[in-house]
């Protein structure tokens, strides 16, 4: 009932303006103000989203657009993502339909699956090319950011061995196991198994059954399209979920020169992200997300261990 709500409040929105051709595609759309939410680098993503969710429920559509702008300029994929779902509603503006796109684009870039399906069904824009939406800033040529966390040392050493077993040993015992196969099968992919434990800490807490609002999946948070690229048929099962995830590593790791920042930066944002950034996005998930990794693992270059005698067993063979 709200939904069917929330579409009649937006036809006539279209419907009240009472212009067509030329006119009707210069409209205002509900992404031509500026955020109205509290402005602040400090701002959070999660909460702004959350704030927009709430008024999309009492059909205050203007402050859900804002609070969405908002987050999307904070780096919220969910935000961006939101956003174009709203404009899509707005039917009659094509202007609307090509902020959509842009926003859309933007999200699907950043590995929001229901994104990337929208963005290839080009009948949902009625042939709009993008259009950056008035409330997002210009985008500028993404230029290198500098950012490093407060942890950075490029003389720093990995956590000791000692000091991963006792984190590991506070974990439960069905936990515990699978962190102790990370560590067995990342030697197989060149993955120092110190940072492939940073990782999973990171991403799931060696939860296997950790699901993202992105669909990110199990311990190594794999979204559908990485888990296809990396030969996982089921990214539901732990045991495949770490062979794609560490094939996945290996590949950046490779990538961006065994460089921890971009590395763990793209795993988190993708790679397309840390390349036109030239370095860790200024996106503050993307950013809390490397210093939380860095504050365990510590090291900023990457070392591959040696590696290991091939063993007889279904597993020894690594992926990718």
């Amino acid at each position: 009932m709200r939904s069917n709500l929330c579409q009649l409040l937006l036809a006539a929105l279209a419907c009240g303006a009472g212009m067509a051709g030329a006119e009707a595609s210069q409209r205002t759309t509900l992404a031509d103000h500026p955020p109205a939410a509290p402005q602040g680098e400090n701002a959070d993503p999660g909460a702004l989203v959350a704030l927009g969710q709430a008024a999309l429920g009492s059909m205050n559509l203007d402050l859900a657009a804002q609070s969405y702008c908002h987050a999307t300029r904070l780096g919220s994929v969910e935000g961006s993502y939101r956003l174009g779902r709203l404009l899509l509603q707005q039917r009659g503006f094509p202007r609307a339909r090509a902020q959509a796109r842009f926003v859309l684009q933007h999200a699907a870039e950043l590995g929001n699956e229901e994104a990337k399906r929208l963005i290839t069904t080009d009948t949902a824009f009625g042939g709009q090319a993008a259009l950056r939406p008035s409330c997002l800033p210009e985008t500028p040529r993404p230029m290198a950011t500098g950012w490093v966390p407060a942890s950075y040392d490029l003389q720093a050493q990995p956590v000791t061995a000692e000091e991963v077993e006792r984190y590991l040993g506070q974990l439960n015992p069905e936990r515990r196991s699978w962190a102790k196969q990370v560590q067995e099968r990342a030697p197989f992919y060149g993955v120092d198994p110190r940072l492939a434990v940073s990782v999973v800490r990171a991403e799931s807490n060696f939860d296997p059954d950790a699901l993202s609002s992105a669909n990110a999946q199990g311990l190594m948070q794999l979204i559908p399209a990485t888990a296809i690229r990396f030969g996982v048929s089921d990214p539901k099962d732990p045991a495949q979920n770490i062979e794609g995830g560490l094939a996945y590593l290996r590949w950046l790791l490779n990538r961006f020169d065994h460089d921890v920042l971009k590395t763990t930066a793209a795993y988190n944002a993708g790679e397309g992200a840390v390349e036109r950034y030239q370095g860790v996005p200024p996106y503050p998930e993307t950013q809390a997300y490397v210093e939380r990794i860095l504050q365990f693992y510590r090291a900023a270059v990457h070392k591959a261990p040696p590696v290991p005698k091939a063993r007889r067993n279904k597993l020894t063979k690594p992926r990718g």
